[in-house]
C-alpha cells in the first residue's frame, strides 16, 4: 500500500505542477485558460491512472503474468474515455485545434510516462517462480526429479 501512496502523490504532484505549466503557456499566448475541458481531462487522467497502477498493484500480488494484459485494457480504457468524453466536444466544428488536443494529450502522457515508469520497476523487482513459467526446459526438469 505504501508504493501506491507515494505513486498516487508523485502523479498528483507532477499533474499539478504540469497543469500550472500549462496554464501559464496558454496565458503567456493569451489564449484561454480553463477552456477545452483542462481541468476535467488532467482529473480524467488522474483517476484513470490511479485506478489502472491499483489494479496492476493487485494483480502483482497474485499474478503478475496479466499484468501487461492489464495495462493494455486500461490503454483501451482511457481512449474508450477520449472518444466518448472528450472528442465529441472537440471535434464539433470538424476540426481539432491544437489547445483541445494539448489538453487531452498532455496528462496523457504524463500519466502514462509515470505508470510506465512505475510498473517497470516494479515489475523487474518481482521474483522469478519456475512454477509459473512455461518453460519446457523446466518442466522437464521438474518431471525428470519425480
Amino acid at each position: 500500500m505504501f508504493q501506491a501512496t507515494k505513486f498516487l502523490t508523485i502523479l498528483l504532484l507532477i499533474l499539478a505542477v504540469t497543469l500550472g505549466l500549462h496554464i501559464g503557456v496558454l496565458y503567456l499566448m493569451d489564449l484561454p485558460l480553463f477552456s477545452d475541458k483542462i481541468v476535467l481531462s488532467y482529473g480524467v487522467n488522474f483517476l484513470l491512472a490511479a485506478f489502472i497502477y491499483i489494479i496492476i498493484q493487485q494483480i502483482l500480488k497474485n499474478n503478475g503474468t496479466y499484468a501487461g494484459f492489464v495495462f493494455m485494457a486500461g490503454s483501451a480504457l482511457k481512449f474508450v474515455i477520449f472518444f466518448t468524453v472528450f472528442y465529441p466536444s472537440y471535434n464539433q466544428d470538424d476540426v481539432m485545434q491544437k489547445t483541445e488536443f494539448t489538453a487531452f494529450f498532455i496528462p496523457y502522457a504524463v500519466c502514462l510516462i509515470l505508470e510506465v515508469t512505475y510498473l517497470s520497476k516494479q515489475l523487474n523487482n518481482q521474483p522469478y517462480s519456475p512454477k509459473n513459467s512455461q518453460d519446457p526446459a523446466t518442466s522437464n526438469s521438474e518431471e525428470k526429479k519425480s
